[in-house]
C-alpha cells in the first residue's frame, strides 16, 4: 500500500498538486479548490502535530474498527466523508498558488515526520505505518475530487 513516507509517493502527490487547474471544479462535495487546498494544509498541520484537533465521540466508539476497514486495501476513500470543524475553511477565495506551495511544503515535510504519538480525531491513535498510508489515502481522495 502507498505511504507518504516513501519518496516516490511524495513525488507523485507533488506532481498531482502541480497539475491542479486554477479554475478546477470539484466532482463531488461542497469545497471549492481554494477550500480543499486550505483543508489539506490544515490536515497536514494536524497530522504533523502543529494543529490540535479534538477527538470525536463517535470515533471513540468505532474509530479503531473503521481504521482497519479503511486501510485493509488500496481502495480510495468514499465521497463526502465528514471532517473535523477545525479543518474546514470558511474562506472561499484566496491565492491558489500560495496554497499549493504551502501544501507542497507540508508534503515534503513527511520525509522527516516527528509525530509518533499522533491521534486522529476519528480513528484515534495510529502507528507511523498507518499514518503514512492514511495520509496518502486522504490526499489522493482530495486530488481525485478535483480530477487529478
Amino acid at each position: 500500500m502507498k505511504t507518504v513516507f516513501d519518496q516516490a509517493t511524495r513525488d507523485e502527490l507533488l506532481t498531482r498538486i502541480d497539475s491542479l487547474p486554477e479554475n478546477g471544479a470539484a466532482k463531488w462535495g461542497t469545497m471549492n479548490l481554494y477550500q480543499m487546498l486550505t483543508h489539506c494544509t490544515r490536515w497536514d498541520d494536524m497530522t504533523q502535530g502543529s494543529l490540535p484537533v479534538k477527538r470525536m465521540l463517535l470515533g471513540r466508539l468505532i474509530g479503531r474498527m473503521a481504521l482497519k476497514n479503511v486501510l485493509k486495501n488500496e481502495q480510495p476513500l468514499g465521497k463526502n466523508s465528514p471532517t473535523a470543524p477545525e479543518l474546514i475553511s470558511d474562506e472561499k477565495v484566496g491565492s491558489i498558488a500560495l496554497q499549493k506551495a504551502d501544501w507542497r511544503k507540508r508534503i515534503s515535510a513527511y520525509a522527516h515526520f516527528t509525530n509518533p504519538n499522533f491521534v486522529h480525531p476519528f480513528f484515534g491513535s495510529m502507528t507511523k505505518e498507518q499514518v503514512g498510508q492514511f495520509v496518502y489515502k486522504h490526499h489522493d481522495h482530495h486530488l481525485r475530487q478535483f480530477g487529478v
